[in-house]
């Protein structure tokens, strides 16, 4: 398959080098893609080669991953509302943003959308609506699980080559085709020092917050958006497995949006955006030309 080309640049964000993917023409309509943890720009691709209208696509790798630089120590999650910041007030100063985020950069846009509300026109959030109520949410426990973290020295897995990653992220995602997943090894990776293949994320994400979740201050975020906000779920995603026994929970969590519209995406996991590109391209310009 031939895949639509993209090119990147460094830039400094808030003094670190950021690298920042452009796909499209610089004339045509800017459209922010935020990718989620523990991934990178390239994730995606699949949805880039999908759509039909001419979008500029601006999407960068978040600090400490991708080829962004990485700090090798504990992250500060509010930083990424920072970054953001920047990057829109960078390429899109004059007009508000349409925001695409998966998983984290979801959670990011969306935090980011509900304080500074005139800054997003419209957001798309693909399979994240937040923790479950209580999960990190012990003070004590969460900042000794921290502590007992950062004395560990985290590691990523390493490969012997770009076959064995491919093969580890179809054994974690059956529905990713293997022409798919031989893409994303290249190009969501990079090669050690010693010659082996790891993901290219700086293993210290893998660090837990200290800081407790309280969904509640999530939501209160959330009821500022004004933006229209499209909810693109997968059916067998982090979504419903936290909230597909629990509807109260869920439409509560829903009503926080003031506009909003929820599509679910049959046979799709978490990285929806490997799984159906073709219905997410579907469902984002539907949305994005809505008048």
């Amino acid at each position: 398959m031939t895949h639509t080309q993209s090119s990147t640049e460094i830039i400094n964000v808030r003094g670190l080098r950021y690298c920042i993917r452009h796909w499209g023409s610089v004339d045509a309509p800017k459209l922010f893609f935020l990718h989620g943890l523990m991934d990178s720009s390239p994730t995606f691709q699949f949805v880039v080669d999908a759509l039909k209208l001419s979008w500029h696509i601006i999407a960068p790798d978040w600090r400490g991953f991708g080829a962004s630089e990485w700090q090798s120590r504990s992250y500060w999650f509010p930083d990424y509302y920072a970054d953001l910041d920047y990057l829109l007030e960078h390429y899109s100063k004059e007009e508000p943003a349409q925001i695409v985020g998966h998983s984290m950069g979801a959670n990011i846009a969306s935090i980011y959308a509900g304080i500074k509300p005139e800054r997003v026109s419209r957001l798309v959030m693909l399979d994240f609506l937040g923790l479950k109520a209580g999960k990190n949410a012990d003070a004590p426990a969460v900042i000794g699980n921290w502590l007992d973290a950062i004395n560990e020295h985290p590691k990523m897995r390493v490969y012997p080559n770009y076959e064995s990653l491919a093969s580890r992220l179809m054994a974690s995602n059956p529905r990713l085709a293997k022409n798919n997943a031989t893409f994303l090894a290249r190009n969501v990776s990079r090669v050690r020092a010693d010659g082996q293949i790891e993901m290219a994320c700086d293993p210290w994400h893998k660090i837990p917050s200290p800081i407790p979740y309280r969904v509640e201050d999530s939501k209160s975020i959330w009821r500022k958006i004004q933006a229209p906000v499209l909810m693109i779920i997968a059916d067998a995603g982090y979504v419903h497995q936290r909230f597909g026994n629990d509807p109260d929970e869920f439409h509560d969590r829903i009503e926080s949006f003031s506009s909003v519209k929820v599509v679910t995406i049959p046979n799709s996991g978490h990285n929806i955006q490997h799984d159906q590109p073709e219905r997410i391209a579907t469902e984002l310009e539907l949305f994005l030309m809505m008048k």
